[in-house]
């Protein structure tokens, strides 16, 4: 299975940061992508300053039938059709969609890495994971995702909400 993860924190011209995600979900599913799971929104502060607007996440179980590379292609256009502009790290943006994971796959390359990073240290990553892949085991690391979570700090566990909101297909 192919894990996503799509965060947004800035409202665009579709609307506010929910609808975004909303958004980038359809323009998934145009473009060929097929969602099997789809988590509750979760809510966190934005890192490292707490001051600007609050993220909302949601992760994504899907299937592809193609390579991480041209699924790291289709991403890049969705972004930009929501209205994404690259600019520095952890700056507010309109829709940021990840590759957490990709069929259990190691790559580390220039543009792509997978599985993500630093998901394994992110609770806006890991609850949505939980919630629709409760027996996930990171690739690399090969613990599963209760043990990760459970290795996050008490106050990365505590600002993390689940909200009742779905998203709209």
């Amino acid at each position: 299975m192919i894990h996503l993860n799509i965060g947004s924190n800035l409202n665009s011209k579709f609307g506010s940061k929910f609808e975004n995600i909303s958004i980038a979900i359809n323009l998934l599913i145009n473009s060929k992508i097929k969602i099997k799971k789809i988590s509750s929104f979760y809510e966190t502060p934005s890192y490292p300053n707490k001051r600007l607007p609050k993220f909302a996440n949601i992760g994504l179980l899907i299937d592809y039938e193609f390579n991480p590379t041209e699924l790291l292609r289709e991403i890049f256009l969705i972004e930009k059709k929501i209205g994404r502009v690259k600019t520095k790290k952890n700056d507010p943006r309109v829709c940021d969609i990840d590759i957490i994971d990709f069929k259990g796959l190691i790559e580390v390359g220039k543009s792509l890495k997978i599985p993500h990073p630093r998901s394994h240290n992110r609770n806006f990553v890991l609850y949505p994971i939980k919630e629709i892949d409760p027996k996930w085991t990171h690739p690399i690391i090969k613990k599963n995702v209760d043990f990760l979570i459970n290795e996050l700090s008490q106050k990365s566990r505590i600002e993390i909400t689940r909200l009742s909101k779905s998203v709209i297909i």
